[in-house]
């Protein structure tokens, strides 16, 4: 291997790259825009429920509670409903999730130190809004019963105080930023790669660089080398917004997350290399690089659902989504401050999985035109 060739070809594709807007905004556009809308549009948490409430009693031990729901902000009181017909009516207009049934003895079963229970009513066609909008309601009710002091404590009773580590607020953008970053980086870095060769068929440059000496390792390496560059550089900024404007702690070592997301650059590249080896349209290229990194990456890397809850057989499958083992890294690295000793083994798998494409890909090229 010559490395003046090789530098050569990197010179080549460099200059591609800054002559062709449409390659500049991939690079350095798109990775800004999916973080904003990925960053600001995608949660798990809920706020500001709609709330109605139907309180059938209208006394002022009601009314603190219903204050209670809405002082929090998961809640936004939105009617108060006279009658439980008149409930059913908003609900089924859309105009509340929730709802709090009041019974019309609810003080009086308080002031005797009984049980005084209320309904709660769901709207259960969004089946996740629901099941987290019941567990704010019992988790206020049961801060309002503690405050009042409802129930009497027993004695041999057991308290349970939760202890929440590495993501100590529960915010759900601390465990969806770091999943951003992969897909990203998967999404740029297989898009541009996959037309770094069928380019070359579309605009009839290929007989040229079959012509030359340059060896299909060299090929692979000197197309790449920019595009590492670039995805080096996309990943800077996206961490970047990550810990300076989306405010997600890093605890761990910037090195060692800095190993991965090199191996996760070569693993992404190298598919995008091989599909455009493969595929000598640049529109059908592309889309397949859509297709191959965007659906994993979302769907069974555990970015957005987790994967223990998923069948066994899917949970088998995503042991080969490369991208499985960088969400896994970065969450790592910035919530639990884990180091690389911690982390060998998904550490292990992405450079298993860099071997194997880099080899594949380098591979992949034959200088012939047929």
């Amino acid at each position: 291997m010559k490395l003046r060739r090789l530098l050569a070809v990197a010179r080549k594709e460099a200059l591609q790259i800054v002559r062709d807007p449409r390659s500049l905004a991939i690079a350095l556009l798109m990775p800004l825009m999916q973080m904003g809308l990925l960053g600001y549009g995608v949660s798990l948490d809920i706020r500001h429920v709609p709330l109605c409430v139907v309180d059938h009693e209208r006394s002022q031990t009601s009314r603190a509670l219903v204050g209670a729901l809405s002082a929090g902000g998961w809640f936004d009181l939105v009617a108060t409903p006279a009658d439980d017909a008149a409930l059913r009516a908003a609900l089924d207009r859309g105009r509340c999730v929730a709802a709090l049934v009041i019974p019309v003895d609810f003080s009086r079963r308080l002031a005797a130190g009984r049980r005084a229970p209320v309904q709660a009513v769901l709207d259960a066609t969004d089946v996740n809004t629901s099941n987290i909008a019941l567990g704010y309601l019992q988790g206020a009710v049961a801060g309002y019963a503690a405050r009042l002091h409802a129930a009497p404590p027993r004695a041999g009773s057991v308290d349970l105080e939760p202890a929440t580590w590495y993501n100590e607020t529960l915010d759900s953008r601390n465990f969806i930023i770091p999943g951003v970053v992969a897909v990203i980086l998967a999404l740029v870095g297989a898009q541009l790669t996959s037309l770094t060769i069928s380019r070359e068929w579309e605009r009839g440059t290929m007989e040229q660089l079959v012509s030359t000496p340059l060896t299909a390792l060299e090929l692979m390496l000197g197309k790449l080398l920019p595009y590492f560059a670039v995805g080096f550089v996309d990943a800077v900024i996206c961490l970047a917004l990550a810990v300076l404007w989306f405010g997600v702690p890093l605890r761990g070592s910037v090195s060692t997350l800095f190993v991965a997301t090199g191996l996760y650059s070569v693993v992404v590249l190298g598919i995008g290399y091989l599909i455009s080896v493969r595929v000598r349209s640049q529109l059908g290229a592309s889309q397949i690089a859509l297709l191959v990194t965007m659906l994993p990456t979302t769907m069974l890397s555990g970015y957005t659902f987790p994967l223990d809850q998923m069948p066994s057989a899917i949970q088998a499958i995503s042991h080969v989504v490369y991208a499985r083992y960088y969400v896994t890294l970065l969450r790592a690295i910035f919530l639990k401050g884990s180091g690389a000793g911690a982390l060998w083994q998904p550490l292990a798998a992405l450079a298993a999985f860099a071997l194997v494409v880099g080899w594949l890909a380098a591979r992949a090229f034959r200088k012939r035109l047929d």
